[in-house]
């Protein structure tokens, strides 16, 4: 079995751009509010979850505000199948979880929904590229 720590992940792991769409308050949405996420991708842009499982530290995300120093986390999926962004690796909650993000297809142009401390905010895929 293959673990995290290998020095070649899979060819399936990519990393994938989000950044804020259309919101009040955001009319044409947010290049700098976004979330880079490095998980590997099944061959329909979906979260493939037994990869994601035997390179688990390896799926990591980055969250970046306008103003603050970039925040860096795991993409960690839950019990009951759902995924969330985890920022404090020390503390047992997840920071940010993701709507049904195990569903999404990860392709450019197509949105996700991640809900935060302010509330639930859509975001739209701007890259995947493979690692």
């Amino acid at each position: 079995m293959a673990h995290a720590n290998d020095a070649k992940l899979p060819e399936n792991f990519h990393r994938i751009r989000l950044e804020l769409a259309r919101e009040p308050g955001h009319p044409e949405g947010d290049a700098h509010t976004g979330y880079v996420i490095v998980a590997p991708l099944d061959g329909d842009g979906r979260i493939d979850i037994d990869t994601a499982r035997d390179f688990r530290d390896s799926c990591t995300v980055v969250r970046m505000r306008p103003g603050a120093e970039p925040e860096r986390g795991i993409l960690r999926r839950r019990p009951g199948g759902s995924w969330a962004l985890h920022y404090d690796l020390e503390a047992g909650e997840d920071d940010d979880p993701g709507y049904r993000l195990g569903e999404h297809r990860f392709v450019p142009g197509e949105y996700v929904t991640i809900i935060e401390d302010a509330g639930e905010h859509t975001y739209r895929i701007i890259t995947v590229q493979r690692l």
